[in-house]
């Protein structure tokens, strides 16, 4: 009786090591395939609708077991699903985090298990991936982006000097959540670029909408009240934003029919993000011009980071989604340390004016 109880004591140890939550030991599930969890801060907004719909489709290309997680903006919540999920065995994970400065505990987690991560959109700390080799950034530089939306506000002046007169720019400025890495740095960008272009930026209002037209609009409509006729522009630091403000805009009648300046609005109106609704928004003379983040890009290349890894315990100095690791560092973090460069992924911005947005249609 003693020799049997020990013989099955030694079986179900071994099976709860090969069935981790009925997954096999390295990640697969237990008919062979990858597991890959993906962790999203939310799936309100459309950037992040639309990287989660191609992780999806990536998946199912490639028969990955996935599992998405939505934390609805809560980081308590996105910590209990990391917990959930490595006690179910996952290993493997896309990561879009609520506070990237928690990225390095949940890089802890994930390498006590002998796992990966790849973050997107917000970055990790460059800590975090110090953690280990097998925890990458696959996004695009924040400072850039603003570059770029300082540079399409500039543009839009220097073709209209009479509209900002002594080249002052009398702007409504809508950020996103505030301290978020992209909040910062896209406001830093677009200023530093505005100034070296000659222009003097007036903030005529600034708050936050924390990324969501709701937001964005019931505060442009009260803006509109109390100063109308004071501002020249308008950014928004994302397209929903952005939408949201001119939906204000039309409501109070800060229309004109004269489009030749490239817009059907009383003032010129620029995202960030380039969705399709921005676009289409665009079409009709709306929204001016915005700057596209990939989301296709980025998903392409942390899913492909991460199945790389999955499936041939390699990945590092490899070419992802034909994009290779980046080779300088970055005034931003983490691409701003020698010792990660090659655990970063940049995917570029780019302008997306009425000269090319046609092209970015569906």
């Amino acid at each position: 009786m003693k020799k049997t109880v020990m013989i099955l004591a030694a079986l179900l140890a071994v099976s709860s090591v090969l069935f981790a939550g009925g997954q096999k030991a390295g990640g697969a599930a237990s008919d062979g395939r990858v597991r890959i969890a993906l962790l999203m801060r939310n799936m309100n907004e459309q950037f992040l609708k639309d990287y989660a719909e191609n992780v999806r489709k990536l998946a199912t290309e490639k028969g990955v077991d996935l599992n998405v997680q939505d934390a609805n903006n809560d980081m308590q919540a996105q910590l209990t699903q990391l917990d959930t999920l490595l006690n179910q065995g996952y290993k493997y994970f896309v990561v879009i985090p609520i506070d990237g400065q928690m990225s390095e505990q949940i890089n802890k987690a994930i390498a006590e298990r002998g796992g990966a991560a790849a973050y997107s959109n917000t970055p990790p700390t460059t800590e975090a991936l110090k953690v280990g080799k097998t925890f990458f950034f696959a996004s695009s530089p924040e400072l850039i982006a603003g570059k770029f939306a300082g540079q399409i506000v500039a543009d839009y002046f220097d073709k209209n000097p009479a509209k900002a007169p002594g080249k002052v720019v009398n702007m409504i400025h809508i950020q996103g959540a505030l301290g978020h890495p992209a909040q910062v740095n896209r406001q830093k960008g677009m200023e530093d670029e505005l100034k070296s272009r000659g222009y003097t930026v007036v903030k005529i209002a600034e708050d936050t909408a924390n990324w969501t037209p709701d937001q964005a609009q019931e505060k442009m409509s009260t803006w509109i009240g109390a100063h109308r006729g004071k501002f020249n522009a308008v950014v928004a630091q994302n397209d929903g934003m952005a939408l949201g403000a001119i939906e204000a805009m039309i409501q109070n009648g800060l229309t004109k029919s004269d489009t030749s300046d490239g817009t059907s609005l009383a003032v010129p109106v620029v995202g960030y993000d380039a969705t399709q609704e921005a676009l289409n928004s665009m079409s009709q003379d709306r929204l001016y011009a915005t700057v596209l983040q990939d989301s296709k890009a980025q998903s392409d290349v942390a899913f492909g980071v991460i199945y790389e890894l999955a499936s041939t315990g390699s990945v590092l100095g490899k070419t992802i989604a034909g994009l290779a690791p980046a080779t300088a560092v970055t005034p931003e973090y983490p691409a701003n340390d020698a010792a990660v460069i090659q655990q970063c992924y940049l995917v570029p911005y780019v302008p997306v004016t009425k000269d090319n947005y046609r092209s970015l249609l569906k």
